[in-house]
């Protein structure tokens, strides 16, 4: 009875303390939520880099710099003062040989100026029906004073791709333009912004290029909203989070907000309803509606690798098939890296081994951990490998289509922009304006990496005419 006692007790400490010892290394706490320590830990666990004692800092010797090129066709041609005296001696040059020309480039650009313009809209009474007609100013309405299309592209710019807040962007615009900018003005400028791309059937868009593609990345991360409302404007119960959905290339990059990380407002992104392709993703269970009528379904092979090591890390010793298993997916991945960069078979035999080695470690799993107490449920170690093993279809499916990635990275790569926001900024006010910044963010993304520049891409927009991404093959 004591022996039992004793047992669980020491189960639960073992729990109490791989508890406190989570971070991101080990689990799926995000890097963002990392203590101190933990921070400190990953920088030295990561870190491959020792410097050498003879190597100094800087650039190194043979080194090709990324310097500026000098132009042939330069915008205009400036000639210099000869020099009043001697570099050398100090002397006096006034009677200086000639001794021929050297070059200087300056690039730079014009001063930012406000313009101020005044438009004149004729009127005009139709003979018909006596209705009086106003000309439509390029930018604007008739009878009112407003900023142009540069302005505002500049405060969308600033406080959506450059993750400046509302008051910072007013400010640092006031410096920039020598005209006050008012906070108010930013805000509107975003929301008009955002609400055009809608009117444009921006989303809707995105949702037809995403649908025709054959692979999809795709992740969620929760945020911080004073007032958590759904798509009516109610209050809304659970944690809103942003969902980001991506081409495992970038080609296409969209953030949508969900008012909670629930099945329900998973399946409503509209994205994967009776859709055929490869997901890759972690094994969240809002994600498993999908999985009857997927092509297939690649896991996040770096979230396995995390949990193998939160698994390793409760016992070095016993768990040692943990690291056999960590081993034998990144054997595969190189084995798969290497016949795509070659554009040759993978190594089959090597293939073989690693997929063996998989296998044999996680069976390995089961059979230490059967039986090892646990203060609730099974132990951690058990319930990874039987995982592993149910769903390792799901966990090699990589190294069978060479267009599947074995880590769901990108997805977590793309979800570090509201991330970077909201650590600038400290929240958003609602679910309204995290939908707001959600739209404008993928426009913008999507945009510059379909070769689109972001002014380009906004003017486009606020001229109404925005660029729309097409479903591939059209």
């Amino acid at each position: 009875m004591a022996d039992a006692r004793i047992s669980a007790l020491e189960a639960e400490v073992a729990a109490l303390r791989a508890r406190l010892d989570k971070d991101s290394t080990n689990s799926s706490t995000p890097p963002s939520a990392d203590s101190v320590g933990a921070k400190a830990k990953r920088k030295v666990a990561t870190s491959q880099r020792v410097r050498s004692k003879d190597r100094k800092r800087g650039g190194q010797v043979g080194r090709t710099g990324s310097g500026l090129v000098p132009t042939t066709d330069p915008d205009r041609t400036e000639h210099v003062d000869a020099a009043a005296e001697c570099s050398g001696c100090g002397a006096e040059l006034v009677d200086g040989a000639d001794a021929g020309w050297s070059w200087a480039q300056v690039w730079d650009t014009l001063p930012i100026v406000l313009e101020k313009a005044h438009y004149l809209l004729p009127k005009r009474r139709c003979g018909c029906c006596g209705k009086l007609t106003t000309a439509a100013p390029p930018f604007g309405q008739a009878g009112t004073v407003s900023y142009g299309p540069n302005v505002n592209a500049a405060a969308i710019l600033l406080a959506s791709q450059g993750n400046v807040p509302v008051e910072a962007t007013a400010t640092l615009m006031a410096a920039l333009l020598g005209t006050p900018v008012s906070t108010g003005f930013v805000a509107r400028a975003h929301e008009r912004f955002a609400e055009m791309l809608a009117a444009a059937g921006f989303d809707e868009a995105m949702i037809a290029a995403l649908r025709a593609e054959d692979v999809l990345c795709a992740d969620e991360t929760p945020v911080n909203v004073v007032t958590n409302v759904d798509g009516d404007g109610e209050l809304a119960d659970g944690s809103p989070h942003v969902v980001a959905v991506r081409t495992p290339d970038a080609r296409l990059v969209w953030y949508k907000e969900i008012a909670a990380r629930t099945s329900a407002r998973i399946a409503e992104l509209g994205v994967f309803n009776n859709w055929g392709g490869i997901l890759v993703r972690d094994d969240y269970a809002g994600w498993h509606q999908f999985d009857t009528h997927l092509a297939g379904v690649q896991q996040c092979a770096a979230h396995l690798i995390r949990h193998l090591q939160g698994v390793l890390d409760l016992d070095p010793q016993v768990q040692q098939w943990a690291a056999q298993v960590q081993k034998a997916l990144r054997d595969a991945a190189h084995l798969v890296e290497r016949a795509n960069t070659a554009n040759t078979p993978i190594n089959a035999e090597g293939l073989a081994d690693a997929r063996w080695r998989y296998d044999q470690g996680v069976l390995v799993g089961i059979s230490i951990n059967l039986s090892r107490s646990w203060h609730k449920g099974n132990h951690p170690g058990l319930v990874l490998a039987r995982r592993l093993q149910t769903k390792a279809d799901q966990v090699w499916l990589f190294t069978e289509n060479p267009d599947v990635p074995w880590t769901n990275n990108g997805s977590e790569q793309a979800l570090k922009s509201p991330k970077l926001h909201q650590k600038v900024s400290g929240y958003w006010h609602n679910t309204l304006t995290l939908g707001r910044f959600c739209r404008v963010r993928s426009y913008l993304v999507t945009a510059r990496n379909h070769g689109v520049n972001a002014i380009d891409a906004i003017h486009a927009a606020l001229t109404g005419k925005p660029w729309l991404p097409v479903p591939a093959g059209i």
